[in-house]
């Protein structure tokens, strides 16, 4: 009986000496300056996160709810993001009267034809550049690069006159007797989308250029030594393994002329007939137009509902493509 008492009170003196050692540990690890220094540096990233997110996001949350304001919670004072009288007129008048669906089929009909093209031709000379050794390379290639670095501003005068005279080595001019008008159509896209100057495009040709480059040459060599030419080695090897990469450049090719104003808004390069939703954004709808003491206010909502329905589509794409996206991303070479 004495044994077993004994026997009982050493195995609580070891339980209790260890529950202070464990303690003991616990409380040299969580008041330790290693520790506060790390839970204090947690804690400001993520407060530095939030914010960074809140000053994102906010805009895109104020142009949502005063989308669905009405006029007179514009001159209500105490009206800030919740809207007091809820309304969808923007928003039905936008779509109506501004023929939302009409430049919405136009602008994606634009967009995919440009996207596939520059796709389809920035990917060749990306895999020419990184394949190819032949003289003049470097100096084509800083050529490329200067594409991205020059304003397109700048060039628009002699664009446009080159469209409005539109030739080929001649060619034209010899068969019907005079150059053609190209202005306020929408061949001035598809034309520079084929010769792989078009808006990015030298941006698009460096990211295959670096992905090509990191495909191993012996892919290609044994394929030469099976008899395929080099067109063929690209198309049925090469291509394929592109995928991810074309995903991402038509991805971007997509959005940069979805959303463009230079080349799709201007009125030298495409029909004005023809509503795109890049025209359709500062015009106000007959049935919206007002005049009272929060015209202003007013009419920025308008324009701001505007640009919420031209980037819902690329929302919307996004989702679905966002790991073909990323993916592409990673395999392009470029870090930093």
């Amino acid at each position: 009986m004495n044994q077993q008492k004994k026997l009982s009170r050493r195995e609580m003196r070891i339980d209790f000496e260890g529950k202070v050692g464990k303690a003991e540990r616990l409380k040299q690890r969580f008041l330790s300056l290693n520790f506060l220094g790390k839970f204090i540096w947690a804690l400001l990233r993520y407060v530095l996160l939030v914010g960074i997110s809140f000053i994102i996001i906010y805009p895109f949350i104020t142009k949502i709810s005063a989308s669905f304001m009405s006029p007179s919670d514009f001159t209500d004072t105490t009206v800030k993001l919740i809207p007091r009288n809820p309304s969808l007129d923007q928003w039905v008048f936008i779509i109506k009267e501004n023929k939302y669906w009409q430049a919405l089929f136009n602008t994606a009909r634009v967009s995919v034809l440009c996207g596939v093209i520059q796709t389809l031709i920035c990917a060749i000379i990306g895999y020419g550049f990184a394949k190819f050794k032949f003289k003049g390379r470097g100096i084509l290639f800083i050529a490329v690069i200067i594409t991205m670095l020059i304003p397109h501003d700048t060039l628009l005068l002699s664009m446009f006159m080159k469209f409005r005279y539109f030739d080929f080595f001649g060619i034209i001019n010899a068969i019907f007797g005079q150059s053609l008008n190209l202005i306020n159509t929408e061949w001035p896209l598809y034309v520079l989308s084929l010769t792989g100057l078009a808006f990015k495009n030298g941006l698009y040709i460096f990211i295959f250029r670096q992905f090509y480059k990191g495909i191993p040459d012996e892919l290609e060599e044994a394929a030469y030594i099976d008899g395929t030419g080099v067109f063929e080695t690209f198309f049925r090897i090469i291509l394929p393994l592109s995928v991810p990469m074309m995903t991402t450049v038509f991805m971007f090719s997509f959005s940069w002329q979805w959303t463009d104003t230079f080349y799709t808004a201007s009125p030298f390069f495409t029909a004005s007939s023809e509503p795109l939703l890049t025209n359709i954004v500062n015009k106000i709808p007959p049935s919206l137009r007002m005049d009272y003491a929060a015209t202003t206010l007013w009419e920025s909502a308008i324009t701001n509902t505007s640009g919420l329905l031209v980037i819902l589509p690329l929302f919307i794409i996004f989702l679905f493509a966002q790991r073909s996206f990323v993916e592409g991303i990673e395999r392009s070479g470029i870090v930093g």
